[in-house]
C-alpha cells in the first residue's frame, strides 16, 4: 500500500492526512475481497523498517492503527472476517500490542474473509526468526539437520497455515518487493499499479485481478502443466 505521503504531497497536504485517506483505502479493498469472493488478503500496514521514521509521522500511524482497530473491529467481526496479525511483537507498546492481540483473538472463529495485517514486518526478518527456531529445536535434540525442508521452514514462519500468495498488488508505480513476504511470493504474480494507495479502489483492484487472470503460471514447468 504505497504512496499515502506522495498522495498527500502532490495535495499540498500533510503526510498524516495522506495516512488517514490511506485507511479509508484499506476499507474499500477489505469490501471489494468480500464482495469478490478472496478468501485472503494480507496488508502490509507497517513495516520493520518504519520505525526510522520522524518519530511524529510513527506515532500518527500509531494514532491510526489505534482507531482503525477501535472503530473497524466490529464491523470486520459482523462481517465474518478473521485477522491474523504477522510480524514480530516482541518489544511493541503494550497498547498496540494489546490491540493486535484483541483483534485476533476476538475474530479466531470467523470464517469468511482472513484478513492478514503484516505490522512491525519485515520478509527477511521473519526468516530469521524461523531460522532461529530450527536451530533450537536442533541444538535441543528435537530436529535432525536432514529434516529442515520446505515445509518445515513454512510451517516456522509467521505465516504458517496461510496460502502462499497468487498475486501481489503494488500501488504508486513502485516496482520493487520492499521486505513483503520474502519467502512465500517466490511464485506469486506481481501487478503494478500506478495510483497512489489513496486513490486504489474496486476498480483498480478488479483490473489488477483481470490483468492476474491473463497470466500463464507455470511454477517453473511448461505451459498447460499446472492446472
Amino acid at each position: 500500500m504505497d504512496g499515502n505521503g506522495r498522495w498527500a504531497a502532490s495535495r499540498g497536504l500533510p503526510r498524516v492526512e495522506g495516512h488517514r485517506r490511506g485507511v479509508e483505502a484499506v476499507r474499500r479493498a477489505v469490501r471489494s475481497a468480500i464482495d469478490l469472493g478472496i478468501r485472503y488478503l494480507t496488508i502490509y500496514s507497517f513495516s520493520s523498517e518504519n520505525w526510522r521514521r520522524p518519530p511524529t509521522e510513527v506515532a500518527d500511524l500509531m494514532g491510526l492503527l489505534k482507531l482503525f482497530v477501535r472503530r473497524d473491529l466490529t464491523d470486520l467481526h459482523r462481517n465474518n472476517v478473521r485477522v491474523r496479525i504477522i510480524g514480530d511483537r516482541i518489544g511493541l507498546p503494550g497498547d498496540i500490542a494489546g490491540l493486535l492481540d484483541e483483534a485476533e483473538a476476538r475474530t479466531a472463529g470467523n470464517t469468511g474473509l482472513t484478513l492478514v495485517v503484516a505490522f512491525n514486518y519485515g520478509g527477511r526478518q521473519e526468516i530469521l526468526r524461523a531460522v532461529r527456531t530450527l536451530a533450537e529445536a536442533v541444538a535441543e535434540g528435537r530436529l535432525r539437520p536432514a529434516e529442515i525442508d520446505i515445509d518445515a521452514i513454512s510451517a516456522s514462519l509467521d505465516t504458517q497455515g496461510i496460502p502462499d500468495p497468487d498475486l501481489v498488488i503494488r500501488t504508486s508505480g513502485e516496482q520493487r518487493l520492499s521486505n513483503f513476504l520474502t519467502w512465500q511470493t517466490a511464485y506469486a504474480e506481481y501487478v503494478v499499479a500506478p495510483e497512489f494507495w489513496p486513490d486504489f479502489d474496486h476498480a483498480g483492484f478488479c483490473a489488477a485481478l483481470d490483468e492476474y487472470h491473463r497470466r500463464d503460471r507455470r511454477f517453473g514447468g511448461l505451459s498447460g502443466q499446472v492446472a
